[in-house]
């Protein structure tokens, strides 16, 4: 299902300047745009990358033997490509990047430019657009049909209509051929299938990066090695346009000699993708490092799995009526002494108002999954010298996900576990979870309180921790709540 939406969504799809690294930080300026959560990619990620450069098949993979070896005597007498304006998951950019790769070329500026990128916050620009010094001068390319035409006349000894003729293009001679009509059209169809098996990401900047923040952003561009074809290349490009980070694209595809330049760095791999970090002498390998590197090092935080806020979205509804059912009956609600149970209660509640009051931000997080999660957590947004406190289920990958979360974020908590499952006889304070469903409305888990107030569980509520983390009110709640507790 969470496939089907994402091919579908996607059939809807600047010199920069560079700052100083700064800490980290929540503050938030008020501007307007779009932002979406991405998270670190998963398998299925990995899967549909894979299929994706399955179908376009050799291209972006090999360099030609057509092209000009920017390390042979013509080099000094060849352009400099100086910027690429790019939007990773867009179908002529992907294209311009295939030759890229085929002719071995650098790119010193590749320069996101998804619409909620700060590449166009001032100035609109069409995507792609290639900016090069060529014979001292420097021009500006628009358009795929633009680049691609420059870059076969400067850089590769095929003549312009043998390079079209590569390209499947057909002569209206030809046209009369059914079978190579055919081709043409099944050729045209494959330049759009990594944009559907992709679709979702690469094409906007994440709410992690979100030009409303003041994300870090590095003082000097990163550099990658990287080639089109590759799957693991495509997952970091994409969080580096979902990031808004420019970076110096150094082609390293099969056959290329700058393979030996990476040879040299590495110690004997070849291996892409390749990423140096001129800013912090970072140098890593392996697309999952990378990506998690690149979130904790210029994001404003690691956002959770993607694929959980859908799960979230569809299990949550169906369950919480479930769920406001079983947390009595767990709490003993069906004993025939009433009175005990409501002591019980009324016990819970105020052991549940002392803990979200005792810190200025308490977070009981709020999650369901497989119809076997609950979920407690209180949290102290307070300085590290504080004490934590967090009551949370020990197999829930929502737990897992908003530990990680407040961790990376800065928050400490502490954890009280209420047991294992929601299944009854695994809680260990059933009354506890009762007594929530009777403070808040809803026995569900997580859920988050900020100066003893409900702001809802992980993706939802009013607004929830993700939502208050995108909109970036969760730091003048947390402020408000250290000023009255």
């Amino acid at each position: 299902m969470k496939a089907l939406a994402l091919l579908l969504s996607s059939l809807a799809t600047t010199s920069h300047g560079f700052t100083a690294p700064a800490h980290r930080n929540h503050g938030y300026r008020a501007t307007s745009g779009i932002t979406t959560l991405r998270s670190i990619p998963n398998a299925f990620d990995t899967f549909t990358s894979g299929l994706a450069s399955i179908a376009r098949l050799p291209r972006g993979v090999t360099v030609s033997s057509d092209g000009i070896s920017l390390t042979g005597p013509a080099a000094p007498y060849l352009p400099k490509i100086q910027q690429l304006f790019d939007v990773e998951n867009s179908r002529d950019c992907r294209l311009v990047r295939e030759r890229i790769t085929e002719l071995d070329l650098l790119v010193e500026r590749v320069i996101p430019a998804a619409e909620n990128s700060r590449a166009l916050e001032k100035n609109p620009i069409t995507v792609p657009t290639m900016v090069a010094e060529v014979d001292g001068m420097q021009r500006t390319f628009t358009g795929v049909d633009e680049i691609l035409r420059f870059l076969d006349d400067k850089f590769s000894t095929v003549k312009q209509d043998e390079s079209k003729r590569a390209k499947f293009e057909i002569s209206d001679e030809e046209k009369d051929d059914t079978m190579k009509v055919a081709l043409e059209k099944l050729v045209q169809l494959t330049t759009y299938l990594p944009g559907l098996l992709r679709s979702g990401r690469g094409t906007r900047v994440c709410s992690a990066a979100s030009t409303r923040f003041d994300v870090p952003r590095p003082a000097q561009p990163l550099v990658l090695y990287s080639y089109e074809g590759n799957q693991f290349c495509r997952l970091v490009r994409e969080v580096l346009t979902e990031l808004d980070l420019v970076y110096e694209l150094r082609s390293a595809g099969k056959m290329s000699p700058r393979r030996n330049e990476l040879a040299e760095i590495t110690g004997g791999s070849t291996q892409c993708p390749y990423l140096i970090d001129p800013n912090t002498g970072v140098k890593m390998a392996e697309s999952k490092d990378i990506i998690t590197y690149l979130y904790k090092t210029y994001g404003m935080w690691t956002p959770p799995n993607e694929l959980l806020q859908s799960v979230s979205g569809i299990v949550t509804p169906l369950l919480a009526p479930l769920y406001r059912v079983i947390a009595p009956l767990q709490a003993g609600s069906y004993r025939e002494n009433e009175f005990e149970y409501r002591g019980e209660i009324a016990e819970a509640k105020a052991t549940v108002y002392d803990e979200i009051s005792a810190n200025p931000v308490v977070i009981c997080k709020f999650f369901t999954f497989d119809c076997c999660i609950d979920l407690f957590l209180e949290v102290s947004l307070i300085p590290l010298s504080t004490s934590r406190h967090e009551d949370t289920y020990e197999y829930s990958p929502f737990c897992s996900e908003a530990t990680a979360l407040l961790e990376n974020c800065g928050i400490e908590f502490k954890e009280i576990s209420l047991g294992l499952e929601w299944i009854p006889g695994l809680i260990k304070e059933p009354a506890k979870r009762a007594a929530l469903l009777e403070i808040t409305g809803q026995s569900s888990l997580p859920h988050i309180f900020v100066g003893g107030t409900s702001i809802g569980g992980l993706f939802s509520g009013s607004p929830g921790l993700v939502p208050a983390l995108e909109q970036g009110t969760l730091t003048k709640l947390v402020d408000d709540a250290k000023k009255t507790i």
